[in-house]
């Protein structure tokens, strides 16, 4: 079929299945320069052509463009520079399994933005000038070479130049060029993603950053690979886009139908919301209602206000998990990201500041500039951050959390590059304690290979204690055989034909780890509360609050006490109230409100703010990792030693004579042996031998 008769194929097709779109386009042109055709209609107009854009795309994409172009419109416009996208192309392959029999052919090809460079003009048609005749050669420009005319086209002339490039007269079009790479839950074990560079041009560009979620569609190209011998008989490849689909969208960009938004109104109304939102969060993990409910509110968030300084204070709740091992906290963190409209998932160990953040790479696209990035935090802007093995990470790559999580910006100042990104997500942290298992009688802050400064921005810290309970125990051995007795009976179903296990069965059976709220319907009412919903804390909320606040701070008073809770602590009252607002669509928060917001907040400071010595609130303990009561034992401890060393020779102190003084000062053998112990590793005191231990100066 010639590509003439094409053009009339793709007339009639657009006028039968386009035709208000294209009287749409025609009035919203130049701003809007490119119509989008879905495959599957082409497909029921003629299977024939749809199959012929397949395989020849190069000559089928430009008769649809100017099928389009030559359409008689009822109004006064012209479709000069439009252009005919095509999406839902079925022929989509991973970027692993691209072959050279894939080349020139239209193809679909799934990942995540990697790396884009800025837009900048590319010449598709150069007018040269001969200086010495002033005649204007054209020559189109297809390759990666800029070429340029042998000699002038003048025959009277007929010189080999000089010529001059005239931007005026050539044709120009925006271009830009992306990095994918193979999205990460697609990969298998131990291999590395694999990405592959795109061509993008006209509409297309600008719109893409570095972690999106695409899928690109347009023809695989190849070009001769160069090196310093010449040319090599390898080829790069790389896709010439036609039509970019944006799968992963943030809160504001689900599509969410009016069916879906009734469903939302009727499940807000429900007087039990909160019990069904906590019951869909990691249903095969048993139990821990309080922090399911903490992490329910960490999915919706406060309100992020902007101030009329320029000022901005966060709406995230940032929340850490501290516990001991094997007890499902990954698990939680894993749901949690794919719970969120867009969340991301690293592991301390093997992520460093730059893998969090951003760093400046060598622009490996040809001009050899610097470019930023991405890292986990940027790409969770507007979603969830969920860092595995927090206190496994180095001192230098936990220190560039402090900005992301507080001001929600990260500064990059590399390789000549001075910029600002924005992270505004919230963090969910999970962290071992150094020993192995949690000590409810140390401070938190000794425990976790943590900073105090980075500790106190996390709205709330829970500490799961794996503690031996019969009862208790027993109902999570029953959840867990129950949870993987279903799962056994699905994938037997699935894998031998033979089975007598009827579908119903499993459903009987999975009913144990289903969430009362199926996860679409869950990410979309998180998505539109987060959207249309703004509270608003009523009076009687907001002095609940300030008094529970001042409650706390009161018992700091006197000259001895600790201080409980600082200003950041009412900050995420505040923020956690607006959540709890945010999870029945309400725009007032109540006295509810404040009261689960109190409730939960208490809970966290029983856990991770109590002085173990004396059982009074210390924020302290969080901040420091040592408790008031602690600092006054290790001051009493330490004039302990001097007065015994001033009696030695040498300034050395015999041990057990420090703890005879010790217990004379109220202030026990054992406690008296953690505290040195404690000062040794803070270096305050050396032991020179087994028996005798001397102050630092």
């Amino acid at each position: 079929m010639s590509a003439g008769k094409w053009d009339e194929k793709f007339k009639v097709f657009l006028k039968k299945y386009y035709w208000d779109e294209i009287l749409q386009l025609a009035n919203e042109y130049p701003d809007q320069r490119s119509l989008i055709v879905d495959f599957s209609d082409l497909e029921i107009f003629d299977r024939k052509l749809a199959d012929e854009l397949l395989e020849n795309p190069d000559d089928v994409i430009p008769s649809a463009k100017q099928a389009l172009q030559q359409i008689d419109l009822p109004i006064e416009a012209s479709l000069d520079d439009a252009s005919v996208q095509f999406i839902k192309i079925p022929n989509k392959i991973p970027i692993r399994d691209l072959r050279s029999a894939h080349l020139l052919k239209f193809i679909a090809i799934e990942g995540m933005v990697r790396k884009a460079t800025d837009v900048r003009p590319k010449i598709l048609i150069a007018a040269f000038k001969c200086l010495r005749c002033e005649n204007i050669t054209y020559i189109p420009q297809a390759g990666m070479k800029f070429i340029e005319p042998y000699e002038c086209e003048n025959e009277t002339c007929g010189k080999k130049g000089p010529f001059d490039v005239l931007v005026k007269e050539s044709t120009q079009i925006d271009a830009q060029r992306l990095q994918v790479q193979e999205s990460p839950e697609n990969l298998k074990g131990g291999s590395q993603p694999q990405s592959l560079d795109m061509d993008v041009e006209g509409v297309l560009v600008g719109h893409a950053t570095p972690g999106t979620r695409v899928i690109v569609n347009g023809t695989l190209r190849s070009i001769l690979r160069t090196t310093r011998e010449g040319k090599s008989p390898f080829y790069d490849i790389f896709l010439h886009a036609n039509s970019i689909e944006y799968i992963d969208t943030e809160f504001n960009e689900l599509e969410i139908t009016p069916e879906e938004e009734e469903e939302i109104i009727k499940l807000s109304r429900d007087p039990e919301i909160y019990t069904h939102i906590i019951k869909s969060i990691a249903p095969s993990i048993y139990g821990y209602e309080d922090i399911k409910e903490a992490l329910a509110l960490q999915l919706f968030s406060g309100v992020a206000k902007h101030l009329p300084d320029g000022s901005r204070i966060r709406g995230d709740i940032h929340i850490l998990l501290v516990g001991d091992p094997g007890i499902a906290k990954s698990q939680l963190l894993r749901y949690m990201v794919k719970l969120a409209p867009r969340g991301v998932f690293a592991s301390g160990k093997s992520a460093s500041s730059s893998g969090l953040t951003a760093t400046a790479v060598k622009d490996d696209f040809g001009d050899g500039r610097w470019t930023l990035e991405a890292g986990a935090l940027v790409m969770a802007d507007m979603g969830i951050a969920a860092v595995d093995e927090m206190d496994k990470m180095r001192k230098e790559d936990k220190s560039s959390l402090h900005e992301a999580m507080e001001q929600q910006t990260i500064s990059v100042a590399k390789a000549g590059i001075l910029a600002t990104l924005r992270s505004r997500c919230a963090l969910l942290g999970a962290a071992n304690p150094k020993y192995g298992r949690f000590d409810r009688y140390e401070g938190i802050a000794q425990q976790i290979n943590m900073e105090p400064a980075l500790m106190s921005r996390f709205d709330l810290i829970f500490v799961l204690l794996d503690t031996p309970d019969k009862e208790r125990d027993l109902k999570i051995a029953e959840h867990i055989v129950k949870a993987h007795h279903a799962g056994e009976m699905s994938e037997q179903r699935m894998l031998i034909p033979g089975t007598t296990i009827t579908q119903e069965d499993v459903d009987l059976k999975m009913q144990v780890v289903m969430p009362q709220i199926e996860p679409e319907i869950m990410k979309k009412y998180i998505a539109y509360a987060k959207k249309n919903v703004v509270p608003v804390l009523e009076e009687d909320a907001r002095k609940y609050l300030i008094d529970f606040y001042m409650n706390l701070r009161i018992q700091g008073e006197g000259k001895d006490a600790p201080v409980p809770v600082t200003a950041r602590q009412l900050e995420a009252l505040v923020r956690i109230a607006e959540a709890s607002a945010r999870i029945r669509l309400s725009n007032v928060a109540t006295l509810e409100d404040a009261k689960r917001t109190t409730r939960i907040t208490l809970s966290c400071l029983k856990q991770v703010g109590v002085d173990p010595d004396t059982g009074a609130f210390d924020v302290d303990v969080l901040t420091s990792g040592t408790s008031k009561s602690q600092r006054a034992k290790i001051k009493i401890i330490k004039d302990v030693i001097r007065n015994v060393a001033s009696r030695h020779s040498g300034g050395k102190a015999p041990l057990e004579e420090v703890y005879i003084e010790a217990e004379a000062e109220q202030i026990d053998r054992e406690h008296a042996e953690k505290l040195i112990e404690k000062m040794r590793r803070t270096g305050d005191l050396l032991m020179p031998d087994e028996n005798h231990i001397r102050i630092v100066l």
